[in-house]
């Protein structure tokens, strides 16, 4: 990130070049929420405090499906593999803020709470608030998961050899 604020988008999701550091801040919180279960997004808010604004819905939550692509070999020709359910939600805080959330599954609830969240974290005086109380602990949190996960999955390799016969 140079020193005016503006990071360069590599990671193939649309247009390539500059993009702004809010926009890379928000999207790392937009992925926090969607990561996290709605029991635990549902107790963070919680956690914040009664003086929290209040969100209005604009849109949803609703829910519907979306269709999963896929490629052979990571170079073949895309590919339908599938369809997905997910639920999304809009809603506005009284000071304009509009925050989105698109979750995987049907919990209504948390694509509320995570649009919530994302209208918050968009406010200067609640971004430092969310950034420590939600999305550090919700990344942390899905780190830990994946190295469980993969202390899983490594203690049942099992490692193949070929013995060769001297006769050949």
């Amino acid at each position: 990130m140079g020193q005016s604020g503006i990071s360069e988008r590599t990671d193939g999701l649309g247009s390539e070049g500059p993009v702004p550091a809010e926009t890379v801040g928000r999207q790392r919180a937009i992925a926090a929420f969607a990561s996290a279960s709605g029991a635990w997004l549902d107790d963070a808010l919680t956690k914040l405090g009664d003086a929290i604004p209040e969100a209005l819905p604009v849109r949803g939550p609703e829910v519907g499906l979306v269709m999963l692509r896929g490629r052979i070999g990571g170079g073949g020709s895309p590919f339908n593999l599938g369809e997905a359910t997910v639920t999304r939600a809009s809603v506005r805080l009284s000071s304009g803020e509009v925050g989105h959330a698109i979750v995987l599954g049907r919990d209504t609830a948390k694509a509320g709470i995570a649009a919530h969240l994302d209208a918050l974290w968009q406010r200067d005086d609640w971004r430092d608030r969310i950034e420590a109380n939600v999305v550090g602990p919700a990344i942390a949190a899905e780190a830990a998961a994946d190295r469980v996960l993969a202390e899983e999955t490594a203690a049942t390799r099992v490692d193949f050899f070929t013995m060769a016969r001297g006769e050949d």
